[in-house]
């Protein structure tokens, strides 16, 4: 009797705890989905206002012009991502760790160190670059016209790491809109409102340079009083600040391996576009950047998860909840992909009907390489966000180790394929960087921690998109496709693609509550939906 009651009781406590993990995994994913809603709208709409500066750009630029503002960006890029030291997703994490151990002297810490850090850095930067502008134009580049553009974005450098930073920090504490409101939005508007004023009095393309200068600046100012306004007030006493440099000592040597980790995807995104201007002209890199922005959009939704991934899932680990992170981890990775795919066909499939639509018949010839670089970002999300899970994990040596090994092979690769191959050449030298980046992040995540995409209905979920895919493929040999007829394909798909996964029974219980909490954000009336979800659990 006695032995009865206790297996009674351990079984009663066995499901009290697994109903418990399953709250806390339905309470991430709908913390996780409320916080991509505001990201992707925000992005959508910074992309849609990217676009059509880039768009304005482009026409109002000649190739050669159009590749000078590229190479430009590049550099300042460059030169913003060694300035953050990597405190970006340290920021976040640590604000967040603290968070789930409930030790706000240590958050105000991390905050002020973080600021303090990166503003010295980005000023010494803006400055190196600023003096040395003539050099690495002609010795580097050996390009002298690019020294104008330098020295004009050089001096964005500091307004942008302060942008970056203080959204972190918002970022670490579960809030997404600040990111929207002057990284995505404001600073795109204002700078097409500038073009707009440059192009109706007709300046020259040095105006368009200090038009994305200005745009920088305004939204950074923005951004310092909202910021002065909604966190927390900064009051030090001495005690506070000689916390604050162990603090930041701490969360440099957890960031560094990142600041090593974001330069070195820097040069597997951007070595194609530089030695694409080392080996090539201003005009082939222009036509290549007309595919990299278009292929960017692809890891849109990944990108979302990721930004809020990070504090959230970092509150779990501090409690050592790792099946928890594992079951969102795999749900996320799902819905992300099934996001995705829809980019994916149209990037991958019709590259020459989107380039045309958007950006004239000129830069048709960058469809080889649209093509390629969406195989790459795509297989990127088949894999999921590993190694934003393994940041989490405090792994950040070891993503260091795996991202150098895929820019070495980006280098390599690019130096070999490029003087024959050209576009084609730097976009398969990408591919395969992301490729082996991405494996070996994944194999460590599942040796440490058992974590893996791979579910039962992500499977399926991954059959039926190769099929239909293939379908499409092979029937479009027979279709004249423009841009309106690939709409139509487009919708056909979803509708067949929706069917299927309802009839084979891709859909998880998690699924549901993720679209209870889409139902609640977007105020819409998705009782039909759910009915017809719940008969294909």
């Amino acid at each position: 009797m006695w032995f009865d009651g206790l297996m009674k009781t351990k079984n009663n406590n066995n499901t009290v705890s697994n109903i418990q993990n399953i709250e806390i995994v339905h309470t991430s994913l709908q913390k996780i989905a409320e916080g991509i809603w505001v990201y992707i709208i925000g992005t959508l709409i910074g992309t849609i206002l990217g676009f059509a500066g880039r768009v304005i750009v482009i026409r109002y630029m000649s190739q050669s012009e159009y590749g000078l503002f590229s190479l430009a960006l590049v550099v300042m890029n460059i030169f913003i991502t060694i300035s953050t030291l990597g405190l970006m997703e340290g920021v976040a994490r640590y604000i967040a760790f603290f968070r789930g151990k409930n030790e706000e002297g240590k958050i105000r810490n991390v905050i002020y160190s973080s600021i303090k850090i990166s503003l010295i850095a980005s000023i010494f930067f803006t400055s190196l670059i600023f003096i040395t502008s003539d050099f690495i134009s002609t010795n580097i580049f050996n390009i002298s016209d690019l020294s104008t553009p330098l020295k004009i974005f050089s001096i964005g450098i500091p307004f942008t790491v302060l942008i970056n930073i203080l959204i972190s920090v918002f970022r670490g504490f579960d809030k997404v809109a600040p990111k929207v409101y002057f990284l995505d939005v404001a600073r795109t508007a204002v700078f097409i409102l500038l073009l707009g004023g440059i192009i109706f009095i007709g300046l020259s393309y040095i105006n368009m340079l200090y038009c994305y200068l200005f745009s920088i600046v305004i939204s950074s100012i923005f951004c310092v009083i909202y910021s002065i306004k909604k966190l927390p007030a900064l009051a030090f006493t001495i005690k506070e600040k000689i916390q604050s440099n162990h603090i930041g000592k701490k969360l440099l040597l957890f960031s560094l391996p990142l600041l090593a980790v974001s330069t070195l995807y820097l040069i597997i995104n951007w070595s194609d576009t530089l030695m694409l201007g080392y080996y090539k002209t201003p005009e082939i890199v222009g036509l290549y950047n007309g595919a990299v922005p278009l292929a960017q959009l692809i890891p849109l939704f990944l990108l979302s998860a990721n930004f809020i991934f990070v504090p959230i899932v970092s509150g779990l680990y501090s409690k050592k909840l790792i099946s928890e992170i594992g079951r969102t981890y795999q749900i996320l990775t799902k819905w992300i992909f099934l996001l995705t795919i829809p980019i994916g066909l149209v990037f991958i499939l019709f590259p020459e009907v989107i380039l045309d639509f958007l950006f004239g018949a000129n830069y048709i010839q960058a469809a080889p390489a649209l093509r390629i670089l969406s195989f790459g970002f795509i297989f990127n999300i088949f894999l999921g966000l590993n190694s934003t899970s393994l940041i989490v994990m405090g792994r950040t040596k070891f993503i260091m180790y795996t991202t150098l090994i895929g820019a070495i092979l980006n280098v390599a690769l690019n130096i070999a394929l490029i003087p024959f191959f050209g576009i084609i050449g730097a976009a398969l030298a990408s591919l395969v960087a992301y490729w082996i980046t991405n494996i070996l992040n994944s194999l460590k995540l599942y040796k440490i921690s058992k974590i893996h995409p791979f579910t039962k209905n992500y499977i399926k979920t991954i059959i039926i998109s190769i099929v239909l895919l293939s379908i499409i493929y092979f029937s479009s040999f027979y279709i004249n496709i423009d841009f309106w007829t690939l709409c139509i394909i487009l919708i056909i798909f979803l509708l067949f693609y929706g069917f299927l996964l309802l009839i084979i029974k891709c859909i998880d219980e998690e699924d549901l509550r993720l679209l209870l909490t889409l139902e609640k954000k977007s105020g819409l009336n998705l009782g039909p939906i759910k009915k017809i979800l719940t008969r294909f659990l």
